[in-house]
């Protein structure tokens, strides 16, 4: 059974994260989750163990009357909440090794939790939880310990700013290398479009929940979720969608085409303008959109997959993105599992066709990737699946901190463009942190006629 409390609470959800530090399991959400708001929660019930099946993990929810009470008021009430890392895709497909792991995280971390802290989009806390036989007197417990936290006053979090994020070994040359040989197996057709990132590191001595805490202070990302665990932990100022399903309905918002929004408003209309002209970025959105909604397909009903023939623009912190929603009904009997297992990873950031271009991922880029492209979020008997692609993502482990950045990759794709407009993604994302991107030298391009794993250093 559902129930909902309200809690007097007048903090932000940045607030609370503090009010619940050092709690284990601790984790937010913050942004359009289940309609818009905040989920904060710790103290999970089960803890996912490595071996598990992530996906088929998903689908063991209990049954919960969630009662008249909870229509339209976008709970949650509990449910899995975690990560699925970009290499949860080897379990899909057969897919290479790939390049080095400087740090390794989780392949997924995936905790139950049977109560949280929910605000929504008017501005209220509720304590909501899923209420098992001979659970009541521990959820009563939780609420009253959870009410003494969050209604007095919360004390400031000391906090360092991270270094300034450096380019990864191989940097600016290698990354110029990888574009154009990507280019190069695009012009000889064995794929249309690869996703090609590089990698920013630096120092932070802090706690992962402090850190997001901080760029919430600065920017309110559309998907924003950290989660501390024992073996790291992420901080996602994410703008984008990869799946929500509410019921057999499911929805995907791939972004495909990216400019810098300056803040003149004149000059942001400007680079608008140049963004819907641009036949780079058309055909990057057109190629991705086409493959969620083959993705989709695979689970949903006959005819029901459908999508705007315009994508929409968004504003986002120092950017305009391309966005379109494609939509889905998906066929009696699928669960999560079953429908991720046909659309992990998000196309967006994969490319096209997906599996292979995974394929020459794992063979052009210098640094395996861990939660980065892949997706955080949760998965509720009351509220559906719903989950982010993991970009604009800190990962944080043993004090070394790091960020994936890059962009799709088409014929005619521009190899210092391509560098820079990675760049531009990540500099509002250091500058939320009280961190800044460092100035990057200008080395020259690798020999393309050289393996890229011979000359990264």
């Amino acid at each position: 059974m559902l129930r909902r409390v309200p809690v007097e609470c007048t903090h932000s959800p940045q607030d609370v994260l503090r009010a619940l530090a050092g709690r284990p399991g601790l984790f937010a959400l913050s942004g359009r989750w289940a309609g818009g708001g905040a989920i904060v929660g710790s103290d999970p019930l089960v803890v996912a163990e490595p071996d598990a099946d992530p996906f088929s993990t998903l689908d063991a929810l209990p049954v919960v009357d969630a009662g008249t009470a909870a229509t339209g008021t976008g709970a949650v009430g509990g449910g899995w909440f975690g990560w699925l890392g970009y290499r949860l895709g080897g379990r899909v497909e057969r897919l290479p090794e790939g390049p080095p792991r400087p740090v390794p995280l989780p392949d997924f971390h995936l905790a139950y939790y049977d109560h949280l802290l929910r605000l929504d989009v008017e501005g209220r806390w509720w304590f909501e939880a899923l209420v098992g036989e001979g659970a009541d007197d521990r959820i009563a417990r939780r609420l009253e310990e959870i009410r003494s936290l969050v209604s007095g006053p919360v004390s400031p979090q000391p906090y360092q700013p991270p270094d300034p994020l450096r380019l990864a070994p191989g940097g600016r040359e290698h990354h110029l290398a990888a574009v154009q040989r990507c280019r190069e197996r695009i012009h000889v057709g064995e794929i249309y479009q690869a996703n090609i990132c590089l990698r920013l590191e630096s120092r932070y001595r802090g706690p992962v929940t402090e850190l997001f805490a901080r760029a919430l202070d600065h920017v309110d990302p559309t998907y924003g979720a950290t989660f501390a665990t024992p073996w790291g932990g992420i901080a996602s100022l994410s703008p984008e969608l990869f799946l929500r399903r509410e019921g057999r309905d499911v929805t995907t918002a791939p972004i495909k085409g990216t400019v810098r929004r300056p803040r003149d408003e004149r000059r942001a209309r400007e680079a608008l303008a140049a963004l819907r002209g641009s036949t780079k970025d058309a055909a990057e959105h057109v190629m991705i959109v086409d493959l969620m909604r083959n993705d989709l397909g695979r689970v949903s009903e006959y005819g029901s997959v459908v999508a705007p023939r315009t994508p929409d623009a968004e504003a986002h912190p120092g950017l305009w993105h391309l966005v379109t929603r494609v939509h889905g009904r998906l066929r009696p009997g699928v669960g999560d599992g079953e429908l991720l297992r046909a659309t992990f990873p998000p196309g967006s950031v994969t490319g096209a066709p997906k599996v292979q271009a995974m394929r020459v991922i794992s063979e052009l880029e210098s640094t395996g990737r861990e939660v980065y492209t892949g997706a955080i979020g949760f998965a509720s008997p009351v509220a559906g699946l719903e989950l982010n692609v993991a970009i604009r993502t800190f990962e944080l482990r043993d004090s070394r901190l790091w960020l994936g950045a890059g962009g799709g990759i088409v014929a005619d794709s521009d190899p210092a463009r391509e560098f820079e407009e990675a760049l531009v993604k990540a500099r509002p994302l250091a500058a939320a942190i009280g961190s800044s991107v460092a100035p990057v030298s200008e080395e020259p391009v690798l020999d393309p006629s050289r393996p890229l794993a011979a000359q990264s250093g």
